[in-house]
């Protein structure tokens, strides 16, 4: 739980969350396993060649599915640098620990930016950030974390 609130956007209620619920993260093969049990997979009407995308499928777990848009509302909202909050919940925590949530914080924000400038309404922008956010509490939960 202590990892999880490394990020931007996490603390101790939605940390709580998020480990209550899935309790074992390695039951998750990979990110999109991980991601698709929540239901942040975009819904598909699909007919012989023709492929339609929809909105998400809200299949899965709504609380952490919910949580994690919160998460991700509240990590967009920040400020640019760290919070005096977030160095306080960071301190004691593995530097390779914190390196991992700040990359992950970077990209989502460059990923938020990049599908505001395409045109993306706001709630799209929120939800695929939250996908990626849940991509990235994968790889901290399961040790995935490459140095990079």
């Amino acid at each position: 739980m202590a990892y999880l609130r490394t990020f931007k956007g996490i603390d101790t209620t939605s940390a709580m969350t998020i480990q209550v619920e899935i309790s074992d993260f390695s039951r998750f093969a990979t990110a999109k396993t991980f991601y698709s049990y929540l239901g942040l997979t975009p819904s598909e009407q699909s007919s012989g060649g023709k492929i339609n995308l929809g909105g998400i499928s809200k299949q899965g777990n709504d609380v952490v599915r919910t949580t994690l848009i919160e998460c991700a509302r509240a990590l967009v909202k920040s400020s640019v640098g760290k919070s005096k909050a977030l160095k306080a919940r960071q301190q004691g925590q593995p530097s390779r620990i914190i390196a991992y949530a700040d990359r992950g914080v970077e990209r989502i924000k460059r990923k938020y930016d990049h599908l505001l400038y395409s045109g993306k309404p706001k709630n799209k922008a929120v939800t695929a950030i939250a996908r990626e956010l849940a991509c990235f509490i994968w790889g901290m939960s399961t040790g995935k974390i490459e140095n990079s």
